[in-house]
């Protein structure tokens, strides 16, 4: 799976990626880290303002977009996504996502994963059936409909119901989902509908690296490597920016002291868009609202109280 998630990840961001949207990437290297080893550093970003729904629209300037920066280290990966704008501007929304990542051989029996210690009863656990849960009209494809699927190479497939349970082998994903959205009047909204959106895209990639499996099957790392690195090149392309040519390398870079961001615990899953746009203008803004927003010191370990978690976990059958 570790060759499938580059391959899935490549494949879907060409797919989704159009004239001014979609995602750049900005750098893919090597990068090693004291605890979890060597790895691979890559930083993008996504440009997405025209497919956010009309009420986001209204309070996100168009000179918006998303940078990512992930830390693979398999079968653990951190991922960190912030708010950007071509502008500096103090009023602009002040947002943040980090995700925590780590694949076990499981059905999803893993209570403790993420750590032993109880954490805030608002954290939620939320178990995605990469087969029978619902995905948006939009994105379906019958070739990607894992109840109608078999693999030709792998003999994997069609997964019945109640497939978790009897399918041999099984792969858990899980996943510790933080959203920040900092704004006074606004955040608890906001948060509950990316939380929705996040669950939704990890669905959607989870059971396309299952329906492609026998594209990716028989790559070497270094097949898939060039692959990622072919894939990326056409796709900022094809979003419109021409940055020099992205070299990916499996060469490990000298050791470093730095570490992954912190990560912590969530708010309530809602499919309901936020009933607002924008905040009044004659009324000032409480002095105890967040001014600014400040990313977790990657110095430190993650810190697993924060009451805005949420675990995603996704049974993953390879």
């Amino acid at each position: 799976y570790r060759i499938g998630q580059l391959y899935m990840i490549s494949k879907h961001s060409h797919e989704q990626s159009e004239r001014g949207e979609g995602v750049e990437v900005v750098q893919n290297e090597p990068y090693e880290d004291p605890e979890h080893g060597q790895g691979q550093f890559t930083e993008k970003r996504i440009y997405l303002n025209n497919k956010l729904p009309s009420w986001a629209r209204a309070v996100v300037p168009k000179i918006f977009y998303v940078t990512e920066k992930a830390w693979n280290y398999y079968p653990y990966t951190i991922t960190v996504l912030i708010a950007s704008f071509l502008l500096q501007c103090s009023f602009l929304p002040k947002f943040s996502i980090h995700i925590e990542t780590k694949y076990e051989d499981n059905k999803g029996s893993n209570d403790n994963i993420f750590g032993s210690e109880p954490r805030d009863e608002e954290t939620e656990v939320c178990a995605v059936d990469i087969a029978y849960d619902e995905i948006p009209e939009r994105h379906y494809k019958e070739s990607e409909d894992l109840r109608y699927f078999k693999s030709k190479k792998t003999d994997r497939g069609l997964l019945q119901e109640g497939w978790i349970d009897t399918q041999d082998p099984i792969m858990c994903s899980y996943k510790l989902v933080t959203v920040k959205f900092e704004v006074w009047g606004l955040q608890t909204r906001v948060e509950q509908f990316v939380h929705k959106v996040i669950r939704d895209v990890l669905l959607l990639g989870h059971r396309q690296a299952f329906a492609w499996v026998d594209e990716w099957i028989d790559m070497t790392m270094e097949e898939v490597r060039e692959y990622e690195r072919a894939t990326q090149e056409a796709t900022n392309l094809k979003i419109g920016t021409f940055p020099p040519a992205i070299s990916i390398t499996e060469t490990p870079l000298p050791s470093v002291t730095r570490s992954g961001p912190n990560s912590a615990p969530s708010t309530p899953l809602s499919t309901e868009a936020p009933e607002f746009l924008t905040v009044p203008k004659e009324r000032p803004r409480k002095k105890s609202a967040p001014e600014t927003l400040t990313l977790p010191d990657p110095e430190k370990q993650p810190d697993l109280h924060n009451k805005s978690c949420r675990c995603q976990q996704c049974s993953v059958s390879y």
